[in-house]
C-alpha cells in the first residue's frame, strides 16, 4: 500500500499530472486524448492496487477487529472501480490487444475478488472463471518465459472457483481443494483461512455421528467435539503426510496434526480436572479401573508421541540424504547438515 501511494506520486510529479496545490485541490481524469504515454494507465492502475492491498491489509485487521470489515468492503468496491475505468480507457485504439486482454482479466479477478467476500458464490465463480480463460488464451499464444507468469495467475485462481463450485453444491471440489492444499505446501492469501474453516466445518458436520473410538481392545465413548473432530481428520491427515511431495510440505503436515492433537489433549485435560476430584470423593472399591476419560486421554497422547516420532524419523532420512551428499559451502546462512544433528534426532526418538 506504501509502495503504490510512493509510485503514484512520483508518476503524478513525472508527468505533471498534478491535482492541484497545497492550497487547493483540482481533481483531473484520465481521459484517452491524453493517452499518448503509457504511464497514464499506469496512474488508475496504482490506484486500483493501492486500494486493493489496503483491504488486504484490513482483512488481516478484521481478525481481531470485526467492524474492519466494512471498510474492506468499500476499499474493495474502490479497486473494482478503478480497474472498470482501466478497462474502459483500454478499449482506445491507441492500446494493443495484449493490454486490452489484461485489463480485462484484471477487472474479473478484482470483480471475483469483491463478491468471494460477499459470499455470492456464483457471481466470484463466474468473474474468475472469465479471468482465468483469459490468461490461458494469453499463455498459449505468447513465448514460454511469458507463458510461466500467465500459468501462475491461473494456479492462483484455480482453488478459489473450486471453492465456490463447493458452496454452490459441488461436493467433488472438496476433494480437488484437499489435493490443491497438498500440491502447494499450504494455500496463501485470501483463500487459505477460508479452505481451513471449510475442512474443519466439514469433518464438525461427520463428528455429529461418531460417538466413540476403539483401542487396544477396548471401546470408549468420545463426546467431546474437538476430539472427535481430531480423530475423524487423523485418517486424512497421515493419508496427506503418505503423499506430500517434498520434505517441506511433509514437516508442515507433521507441525499441523501435532498442533492439533495438543488442541485435542487440552480439551480432554480440562474435562479429566472435574472426573478426578470426584474420583477422590468416591469410595469405590474398582479403583483399579481407568476412568473412559483418562483412557480417552492416553490414547491421545500414545497418537502425540507415535507422530512425533514418525516426524523425526522423517527429519532423520532428510538429513541422512544430505549428509550423503557432497558438501557445499555454506549459502544464504544456511548451516550445512552435520553428523552430530543426525545423532540428536535419534536421541530425541529413544526418549
Amino acid at each position: 500500500r506504501g509502495y503504490c501511494s510512493r509510485r503514484l506520486r512520483r508518476l503524478r510529479k513525472t508527468l505533471n499530472f498534478k491535482m492541484g496545490n497545497r492550497h487547493k485541490f483540482t481533481g483531473k481524469k484520465v481521459t484517452e486524448e491524453i493517452l499518448s504515454d503509457n504511464r497514464y494507465l499506469l496512474l488508475i492502475l496504482m490506484d486500483a492496487e493501492r486500494a486493493w492491498s489496503y483491504a488486504m491489509q484490513l482483512k488481516q485487521e478484521a481478525n481481531t477487529e470485526p467492524r474492519k470489515r466494512f471498510h474492506l468492503l468499500s476499499r474493495l468496491r474502490k479497486a473494482v472501480k478503478h480497474a472498470e475505468e482501466l478497462e474502459r480507457l483500454c478499449e482506445s485504439n491507441r492500446v494493443d490487444a495484449k493490454t486490452k486482454l489484461e485489463a480485462q482479466a484484471y477487472m474479473a479477478y478484482l470483480t471475483g475478488m469483491l463478491r468471494f467476500e460477499h459470499q455470492e458464490w456464483k457471481a466470484a465463480m463466474e468473474a474468475f472463471n472469465k479471468c482465468k480463460t483469459i490468461y490461458e488464451k494469453l499463455a498459449n499464444a505468447f513465448t514460454e518465459e511469458q507463458a510461466v507468469l500467465y500459468n501462475q495467475r491461473v494456479e492462483e485462481i484455480s482453488p478459489n472457483i473450486r471453492y465456490c463450485a463447493y458452496n454452490i453444491g459441488d461436493q467433488s471440489a472438496m476433494n480437488e481443494l484437499m489435493q490443491m492444499r497438498l500440491r502447494s505446501g499450504g494455500t496463501e492469501g485470501l483463500l487459505a483461512e477460508k479452505l481451513e474453516a471449510l475442512i474443519t466445518q466439514t469433518r464438525a458436520k461427520q463428528a455429529a455421528t461418531m460417538s466413540e473410538v476403539e483401542w487396544r481392545g477396548r471401546t470408549v465413548p468420545v463426546k467431546i467435539d474437538k476430539v472427535r473432530i481430531f480423530l475423524l481428520g487423523l485418517a486424512d491427515n497421515e493419508a496427506a503426510i503418505a503423499q506430500a511431495e517434498n520434505e517441506e510440505t511433509k514437516e508442515r503436515l507433521f507441525e499441523s496434526l501435532l498442533s492439533e492433537c495438543r488442541d485435542a489433549i487440552q480439551a480432554v485435560r480440562e474435562e479429566l480436572k472435574p472426573d478426578q476430584k470426584q474420583r477422590e470423593h468416591s469410595l469405590e472399591n474398582d479403583s483399579g479401573k481407568v476412568s473412559n476419560i483418562q483412557y480417552l486421554h492416553s490414547y491421545l497422547t500414545y497418537i502425540k508421541l507415535s507422530t512425533a516420532i514418525k516426524r523425526n524419523e522423517s527429519m532423520a532420512q532428510a538429513l541422512q540424504k544430505a549428509l550423503l551428499q557432497p558438501q557445499r559451502a555454506e549459502e544464504d546462512g544456511k548451516r550445512t547438515p552435520r553428523p552430530q544433528d543426525l545423532i540428536r534426532l535419534y536421541d530425541i526418538i529413544l526418549q
